[in-house]
């Protein structure tokens, strides 16, 4: 599904160059859940934002699904990644003064869908992440991990080839970034392809996957042997707190 091929990328400020990735060879199967690990300034935001059509490589080749995207236009990006990818950010990225179903529409409104067929595929989406009863909320109605799970129903509408996730737990406590793997872990099961970026190991232990960088190289990539599962630690979580 992806290839990245020698893929280097270099900012210059004045006489400056600063070397985010150095000939980073990569592939990612469909339907794999891959989380990307490093430090600040490791280039693994830098990678995700190639890889989701947002910046382009200084040099080497990036194909997804076939098509070379090194080789498109703006405007062809464009398309590609309101067809192709759905976006999760750690700060949610919610417009306030529309409710939950109304921000799952915008991706469709720039995809041109007719307003009926948005408002089914949106219900649809928040059902997926089992907040259809929030759907008339506007954010700052819900809490952090239920603004996270609109997020993920807004990234699904448009029925992507692949959903990155820039630190998707980040600003949520430890029980609502489980509900959020819960999410995550769900779609893969049903197929959906998953890019995770994080910096917490728990988290990226979610995967079944990990890909680590350090100085703009990978310097490591692993299977996980035993992946956690969402669902089991959140029963955990909450036993304790009944017996508590």
């Amino acid at each position: 599904m992806i290839e990245i091929k020698d893929i280097c990328k270099t900012y210059k400020t004045g006489p400056i160059e600063v070397k985010a990735l150095r000939h980073i060879n990569l592939e990612v199967e469909k339907n794999e859940f891959v989380a990307i690990m490093g430090a600040s300034g490791s280039g693994k935001s830098t990678l995700m934002n190639i890889i989701g059509c947002l910046d382009r490589a200084t040099s080497g080749e990036y194909e997804l699904e076939g098509i070379n995207i090194s080789k498109l236009n703006d405007a062809e990006l464009a398309r590609i990644r309101n067809k192709k990818i759905g976006f999760v950010f750690q700060s949610f990225n919610l417009l306030p003064r529309m409710t939950a179903l109304m921000n799952v529409e915008i991706p469709m409104v720039y995809a041109g869908v007719p307003a009926k067929e948005r408002r089914k595929r949106a219900i649809e989406a928040l059902s997926r992440v089992n907040l259809a009863d929030r759907m008339n909320h506007k954010p700052n109605e819900l809490s952090g991990g239920q603004k996270q799970k609109v997020a993920i129903a807004r990234a699904l509408v448009n029925n992507p080839t692949i959903i990155l996730a820039d630190e998707p737990t980040g600003n949520l406590d430890s029980f609502s970034g489980e509900e959020v793997m819960a999410v995550f872990q769900e779609l893969n099961k049903e197929g959906v392809t998953l890019l995770l970026v994080t910096h917490e190991m728990d988290i990226a232990q979610h995967a079944k996957r990990i890909i680590t960088f350090r100085d703009g190289q990978m310097i490591k990539d692993v299977i996980v042997e035993n992946t956690l599962i969402a669902n089991d630690i959140l029963a955990l979580k909450k036993a304790k707190a009944v017996n508590q």
